[in-house]
């Protein structure tokens, strides 16, 4: 499994229904609210050989109230 993040920038005042329907849709291992440029930082996992593009494209930017997101790839756990 490989970990990475996604942060998301809701429409105002939609931030904790965004965080509500991705968590009911079970995709995310992890959702934090966040201060800042972004409003949620969410960690997902996707097996090896999944696409990530297609996972952000198709299970996360449709979520309603989703304005943008950021990806963070990574690439090692310590």
């Amino acid at each position: 499994m490989r970990a990475f993040f996604v942060q998301i920038k809701c429409e105002p005042g939609k931030s904790y229904q965004v965080a509500t329907a991705i968590a009911d849709s079970e995709i995310a291992s992890e959702i934090y609210s966040t201060a800042g440029g972004f409003d949620l930082l969410v960690k997902f996992y996707l097996e090896e050989g999944q696409d990530v593009g297609h996972f952000i494209a198709e299970k996360v930017q449709t979520v309603p109230g989703i304005r943008d997101t950021y990806t963070i790839i990574t690439y090692r756990a310590f």
